[in-house]
């Protein structure tokens, strides 16, 4: 059970400062990454680049791989800025509902009639990972989710892309964040846990312009735990910014709580 559940919320993730200086990092007509570079200025342009976004509706279209089976569903998502992020997903009938909120995740999927209503920790009990409800926000929005603003970072040479990562000692975590030459967005953000063959990686193949904002239009998805490897990949369609979003969530009567 834990490992379906699991695979499951695999499939439902794939989960500013001032700038005080008028300095900016040049384009080059190449699109080759400037060898030497300001790594402040570096880190202002893509702060800079990250959009400001209060709510974000999509229709996703998400495919689960896990080397012996291929699943695809339909996902509508919504999310409201620090404060709800919501999905229901379909094949050809509602199968499941998610609600994540900074505090609480709450869940109900209809083949077994099941639930899971808990402390957000739930989701890094299934990942191994120790992600906070910003984190999902920023992954799904195409940004880092360290705020490469305010750590101290350090630069790994790269051919094609400004490749960063962070200084923070004893983290469980190890980040690594490639970023486009060009608008300064996120291409991936790759995570090796310490000590372990276990990676997380989140690619964003693709972004596309939705009123005059730069949003994901592709994320690739893929972990592996020295033995498994697993792969999400969500296509975003019909994005929109609405000013209201409503997210309706109520697991149903009769259905049992499941327990870890």
């Amino acid at each position: 059970m834990k490992t379906r559940f699991r695979h499951i919320v695999l499939l439902f993730l794939g989960l500013s400062m001032g700038l005080s200086s008028c300095k900016s990092v040049k384009v080059l007509p190449n699109k080759a990454p400037i060898k030497r570079v300001d790594l402040k200025t570096l880190s202002n342009e893509i702060v800079k680049a990250q959009e400001n976004i209060k709510t974000f509706r999509a229709r996703i279209k998400a495919e689960y791989k896990d080397g012996k089976q291929i699943q695809q569903v339909n996902v509508n998502f919504r999310l409201e800025n620090k404060k709800r992020l919501w999905m229901s997903a379909s094949m050809l009938i509602p199968i499941a509902k998610l609600l994540v909120t900074p505090e609480e995740v709450q869940f109900y999927e209809k083949f077994q009639k099941t639930f899971y209503q808990g402390d957000i920790a739930f989701i890094n009990e299934q990942l191994g990972s120790d992600f906070t409800f910003s984190d999902l926000e920023n992954i799904f929005l195409g940004n880092p989710i360290s705020d490469l603003g305010k750590e101290k970072i350090e630069r790994i040479s790269h051919p094609t892309d400004y490749v960063l990562v962070p200084k923070a000692k004893g983290a469980q975590f190890r980040p690594t964040y490639f970023f486009d030459t060009q608008t300064f967005r996120l291409k991936e953000q790759r995570f090796l846990v310490a000590g372990t063959a276990q990676s997380l990686s989140i690619k964003y193949p693709q972004y596309q312009k939705v009123e005059g904002k730069l949003v994901p239009r592709r994320i690739e998805i893929s972990t592996f735990d020295g033995t498994n490897f697993l792969q999400l990949t969500l296509t975003f369609l019909r994005v929109d910014f609405p000013s209201q979003l409503t997210m309706p969530f109520r697991i149903p009567d009769g259905y049992d709580k499941i327990a870890f």
